[in-house]
């Protein structure tokens, strides 16, 4: 191998081409035990700067198709990345080449056939080509093509999928590849000469015979709309002949479709109202069409069922069409409001109104149809267009109760969602026919919430839910928004559906696990979509069926399925649970019972529910009520034993949670003392921890036994659960058993020390030492937990008063054993738990911890940084937590960062920049925040600012600089640029006094810095020129620059550098992404909170609980 491959790479000598075919051979043959050397080395010949002379020779000569794709992957690169410095004669060699092989290869259908996969690959190669030189070096390009393709009809086939080609890179995936100038050349010249183009698809669709020359035609002209001028569409037979002469045709229809759909995509505010009309018609058209090919009397759902492919693919195309169309132009069917009046609505209030409904029709038809991806794609049709209807009736009857004063509803009403018969007029009367089947089908499709962990597996059998379907509870989401839509618009029939569809499960004969599930899952989905009475009656109705449904059925299975569901609705009612406290405690008692069911899933729903009711309605359990002589709070926990006797550990920790959910209530009218009531709450598990105790204090081995550690590591977990529900007033609790834990703590830490020194780190994996360490663990998390508490505010236990308690009670003790067990231990025992500890710690505490900063980094720093810096794999959990501690000190502890030894604060550089270096995007962003945040620090405190510079900026800059060229960083490009933008332009603002150099005073900083970074970009980048380097520099140091205009001159830089590499720069642009979605999300909650029941009554925050 090795001889080969230096004979290949020897230009001096002639080019042995079948060589390179049996090298590529062997690299194909995943059984050859030269596989990989033979991998490496055509990595290596690709990458070799003068390889891209011999692709001729490769394509011409080679017998193997493998080997001529790979010498046009040579060729691609040396075009991507060298294409300016090959000399101009030889770039005219290698164009003429490719055009003369690509018009080879595409002389005769036979030809194109046979060569179809390698002449799809040249057709990129040119495309690249094209990227570099077109139009500034190429200028007759588009004409030469056009000409070219009016000599053959196979030539002209591929030359259309060259024009799709182009048209996707110029108008798709040009921001991530090209500089913002030459996008703007490209798409100038390409909109320029389009009319050669359109004339010449015009002239291939009208006298073309050839089947596939006219679906390629189809396919490019599909690209093509998205990005022409609007002339061409709306000014031309273009859409009338899609639809009368293509569209009936089968073989064209899907294609037909898809072009209709790109024209139904463009955005209706950049279409002039002189269009208005011809986009009207397309609509009119495609529905004289599709009554043809799908007559009103034809079931589509079982059409679709027992189809072709193809016919599948036309009706999703088709959903695709409608949806997309309907979506944007549906108003445009709409008359014009007269100025000065309201829009009532009434009858014939739309144009070509026998249209607009039959094609709603079909949207519905095709709804029901049984495919995901169809139902999805209509669904976020129906999620749109009910929204779209509930806001113009609810404009209207806004408008109309003002204008008439309330005779079109009554103020109440007017916050209650659009809900009155007087109002059904115009529209919703219209449309009143589809929104019924469209309430049957959301109801009867309605997807599984995520609160629904018991689900029918695929033997049929009804069991606990084991991963969540993200996808699933997506669809959840927009069906819920869909269906809380239109109860709002007619809760009438809503509920009159619901009631029918639960009457025939109930006692009709008609039950059935998926038909109960889906109604019950949409009865809890529309939860404050009605007004409170209307709600009551109905919930109370469906409860008492729903109850007797569960008496009544027999099989455990089906009792499993009534009791999912009764447990999902009451538990989206929270308003009607607060409002009616004997239907509250009948559903807590309710739940209680199904904690004792052992079906598999009934417990963990039960516990999940009654947690989400706490949450909801702790006041209620927190205050006497009528006809009960005690808050229901002491009832339960006097009944506690009873409650969690068949439960699992994981689920009595979720019901101390639920407890600890209702004491965290400070209203005023609770008057109990809290924290007495958490004692008694913790009773039996204290009293459970004192027996463990006292039996080690008469035999310390006892508590080295497994039982006894696993019920220690249960008992600290209910501790956990309930300081982080109950919140500060918790901390009396831990004073109770703190000695005692840290004593454990302190046994198990030297056990497992004394174990490591005997049987070296293989210890830690041993069940008994594994099992110590998660009690280490779960201390560790208590005291996090109770840090936690200490943040809130709270009207018996005020925050600064808890955080001094904890700092003067608490933390001396722990750091002691903690930090002592930590420096002590061998890296396989050290847990990272410890970071976190002290991370939040000083998050908590802020400078009340300032004085313990040198004595935690002088225990944690240099230990952690063994773990973490041997390479980038091992340790992953300490590698974050140590990055977050030293984020934490930075923000609260600034200057006690600065009062430890200079060889400590070094390493903390040096980490700093290892982290920023690291692959893994958390640890690196984490790391440039870092970074950035003591860069600030440090400039606002000039006595230590300028010996900070004077140490770190030339390789700070350096190293950023590395990050923000290499390919493995590019999530990070925000804080790259911010932190280059921050040393760039303090140093021209002449704010680093302290000389960076030697060079006396002729230089200043800023100079110097300049023609220092300069000549690391031309060493590092020698495709680029000394002129493109010092105009980016400059612009570097140009202080007038704002953050945003910084970062786009550092993109265009870094596609340069690139030279159009093909490779996705999508991360560089994630900062206007994330900027864009926030702004959506918040302006979408405005809007939601608007609508009665869209946003789930137990996502509500409420201050009545």
């Amino acid at each position: 191998m090795d001889a080969a491959a230096a004979h290949l790479l020897n230009f001096s000598q002639p080019f042995d081409c079948s060589l390179l075919d049996q090298i590529v051979l062997i690299a194909m043959d995943g059984s050859h035990p030269q596989r990989a050397a033979a991998n490496e080395f055509l990595v290596k010949m690709k990458d070799h700067p003068d390889m891209w002379r011999r692709a001729d020779a490769i394509l011409e000569v080679s017998k193997n198709l493998h080997t001529k794709f790979f010498g046009l992957q040579v060729l691609g690169e040396a075009i991507s990345t060298h294409w300016k410095v090959i000399p101009a004669d030889q770039r005219e060699g290698i164009r003429g080449y490719v055009v003369g092989k690509v018009i080879a290869l595409s002389s005769s259908d036979d030809v194109m056939k046979t060569n179809m996969v390698f002449l799809s690959k040249l057709n990129l190669v040119l495309v690249q080509i094209l990227k570099q030189d077109w139009p500034h070096n190429w200028p007759t390009f588009i004409s030469d093509l056009v000409g070219a393709s009016k000599t053959s009809e196979s030539l002209c086939e591929n030359n259309m999928k060259v024009l799709q080609l182009l048209s996707e890179e110029v108008f798709d995936y040009s921001k991530d590849s090209m500089t913002t100038a030459k996008i703007r050349t490209m798409k100038e010249s390409l909109n320029e000469e389009f009319s050669q183009i359109f004339q010449l698809c015009e002239f291939i669709l009208e006298a073309s015979q050839k089947p596939s020359l006219v679906l390629c035609t189809l396919q490019t002209l599909q690209r093509f709309l998205t990005w022409i001028p609007l002339a061409y569409i709306f000014e031309s037979n273009l859409i009338a002949g899609l639809i009368t002469k293509f569209m009936p045709v089968a073989a064209y229809r899907t294609a037909t479709i898809d072009c209709l759909t790109e024209i139904a995509s463009l955005p209706p505010h950049d279409i002039p109202s002189q269009y208005h009309p011809a986009m009207q018609a397309l609509l009119v058209h495609l529905v004289q069409s599709l009554l043809e090919i799908i007559p009103p009397s034809a079931d589509l759902r079982r059409a679709f069922e027992n189809g072709s492919d193809e016919d599948c693919l036309f009706v999703k195309r088709l959903a695709l069409l409608l949806g997309t169309y309907l979506k944007s132009y549906l108003p445009l069917f709409e008359h014009p409001q007269v100025m000065g009046q309201p829009p009532m609505p009434q009858e014939g209030a739309l144009q070509h109104e026998q249209v607009v409904v039959e094609a709603l029709v079909y949207m519905v038809r095709v709804t029901s149809v049984q495919d995901e991806d169809v139902f999805k794609t209509c669904l976020e049709f129906w999620s749109h267009f009910t929204k779209e209807l509930y806001n113009a009736e609810a404009a209207f009857k806004t408008t109309a109760y003002s204008t008439y004063g309330g005779s079109a509803g009554t103020a109440d009403s007017a916050f209650g969602g659009v809900q009155g018969s007087s109002l059904r007029g115009g529209k919703q009367a219209l449309y009143e026919g589809i929104l019924h089947n469209l309430r049957i089908l959301m109801i009867d499709n309605m997807a599984k919430p995520e609160e629904v962990i018991i689900v029918e597996d695929d033997n049929g059998e009804i069991v606990r839910e084991q991963t969540k379907d993200t996808e699933v509870i997506a669809q959840y989401k927009t069906m819920r928004e869909t269906i809380v839509y239109l109860t709002n618009l007619n809760y009438e029939d809503t509920e009159a559906i619901m009631l029918e569809k639960l009457d025939l499960q109930v006692a009709g004969g008609m039950f059935s696990w998926n038909g109960l599930n889906t109604l019950c899952w949409a009865i809890g989905s529309i939860s404050g979509a009605m007004g409170e009475l209307d709600e009551k009656r109905f919930l109370v109705s469906v409860i008492k069926d729903l109850l007797r449904l569960c008496e009544e059925q027999r099989g455990k299975d089906n009792k499993a399925v009534v009791a999912s569901n009764i447990m999902y609705i009451v538990g989206q009612y929270p308003r009607f649970l607060r409002a009616h406290w004997k239907f509250l405690k009948t559903v807590v008692n309710k739940l209680f019972e199904f904690m004792h069911e052992h079906h598999p899933g009934v417990q963990d729903m039960a516990c999940d529910t009654f947690l989400k009711i706490s949450q909801k309605c702790k006041r209620k359990f927190m205050t006497p009520q009528v006809e009960d002589p005690q808050p229901f709070i002491l009832t339960l926990i006097g009944d506690l034993q009873r409650h969690i006797g068949d439960l699992q550990p994981h689920q009595v920790q979720s019901f101390y949670e639920s407890v600890g959910t209702m004491l965290s209530d400070q209203g005023p009218a609770i008057r109990m003392p809290r924290e007495e009531v958490v004692l008694r709450l913790m009773e039996l598990q204290n009293l459970s921890w004192s027996k463990a105790m006292q039996a080690g204090a008469q035999n310390i081995n006892s508590l080295s036994s497994i039982e006894t550690i696993k019920e220690l590591s249960k008992i600290l977990r209910i501790n956990i659960r309930v300081v982080s529900s109950a919140g500060s007033i918790y901390l009396h609790q831990l004073s109770n058993i703190f000695n005692d834990v840290l004593n454990v703590y302190r046994l198990y830490s030297e056990q497992i020390i004394q174990a490591c020194a005997q049987q070296g780190p293989i210890a830690t994996r041993l069940t008994v030492y594994k099992a110590m360490r998660g009690v280490k663990t779960d201390i560790l998390e208590l005291f996090i937990a109770c840090l936690d508490a200490c943040r809130e505010r709270d009207e018996e236990f005020d925050s600064a008063h808890a955080k001094e308690l904890f700092n003067q009670n608490f933390l001396p003790s722990i750091m002691n054993e903690v930090l002592q067990d930590y420096h002590a231990s061998p890296p396989a025992a050290r847990d990272h738990k410890v970071l976190v500890l002290f991370s939040t710690a000083i998050s908590v505490l802020k400078d009340h911890i300032s004085p313990h900063i040198p004595r935690i980094l002088n225990a944690l720093f240099e230990k952690t940084l063994e773990m973490i810096t041997t390479n980038m794999l091992d340790y992953p959990e300490h590698r974050i937590a140590f990055f977050t501690f030293i984020h934490e000190a930075n923000s609260h502890c600034f200057y006690a960062l600065f009062s430890i030894p200079a060889h400590l604060q070094k390493l903390i550089i040096d980490s700093i920049v290892w982290a920023i270096k690291h692959t893994e995007r958390n640890i690196s962003e984490t790391g440039l925040e870092i970074l950035l945040a003591l860069l600030r620090n440090v400039s606002g405190n000039n006595q230590i600012a300028q010996p900070f510079f004077q140490q770190f900026m030339l390789p700070l800059i350096q190293d950023v600089f590395g990050v923000l060229t290499d390919r493995l960083h590019k999530s990070g490009f925000k804080l790259q640029a911010s932190i280059l933008m921050h040393l760039c332009h303090c140093t021209q603002l002449g704010q680093i006094t302290a000389p960076l150099h030697s060079l006396g005073n002729s230089v200043d900083n800023a100079q110097f810095l300049k023609e220092h970074l300069g000549g690391l970009l031309v060493k590092a980048f020698p495709n680029v020129t000394k002129q493109q380097v010092a105009s980016f520099v400059q612009g570097l140091f140009d202080t007038t620059l704002d953050a945003n205009a910084f970062k786009l001159h550092l993109r265009d830089f870094l596609i340069t550098i690139k030279e159009f590499e093909s490779e996705d720069n999508s991360d560089l642009f994630a900062e206007e992404r994330e900027a864009t979605l926030r702004m959506d999300r918040e302006q979408q909650y405005e809007y939601m909170a608007s609508v009665p029941g869209l946003i789930k009554p137990v996502d509500i925050e409420t201050d009545d609980l």
